[in-house]
């Protein structure tokens, strides 16, 4: 017998996308409402969906800024400083 075991798939409940599809997607919606092209009916799920994977970034975001503040603190340092557009800029000449 095989000491591995098979995943079982979760049942009732999709999976949900990754940070970068959900990305796409919302570009994608973006695009598609920018053109003005809908029905009112499409125009309206859109956002609907575009709202729902807006939330799931900002939730995935999240999530990850608190594992890395985590990573941080068991480096020894007490926080992370933002860069600002001032650093970045800097960086890029030098």
């Amino acid at each position: 017998m095989s000491a591995r075991r098979k995943r079982k798939p979760k049942r009732g409940k999709e999976s949900s996308p990754t940070f970068e599809e959900a990305l796409a997607r919302l570009e994608d919606i973006a695009q598609q409402l920018e053109d003005g092209d809908l029905p009112l009916e499409k125009a309206i799920s859109l956002s609907e969906e575009g709202l729902r994977l807006s939330e799931l970034c900002e939730k995935q975001l999240t999530r990850a800024e608190g594992k890395i503040q985590q990573l941080v603190e068991r480096m020894g340092r007490a926080e992370l400083e933002p860069l600002d557009e001032e650093t970045e800029e800097a960086d890029e000449e030098a």
